[in-house]
């Protein structure tokens, strides 16, 4: 997986306790493991958006 295009993903989110940026979709060892062991890598729950994503639709 293209790990650039988490940085324009709606779920990416910033951890200001730890310091470090996350997914916050909730997934288990089954899930995640099926994400990045298909080919082409393209994760199933990649949503378009970031911090301006809903000022640019008002």
């Amino acid at each position: 997986m293209d790990p650039t295009i988490c940085e324009t993903c709606w779920h990416y989110d910033y951890d200001e306790e730890a310091d470090e940026y996350y997914c916050r979709m909730e997934l288990d060892e089954d899930e995640f493991s099926r994400i990045f062991s298909r080919h082409g890598g393209r994760c199933p729950f990649y949503q378009k958006g970031d911090d301006y994503y809903l000022a640019r639709k008002q």
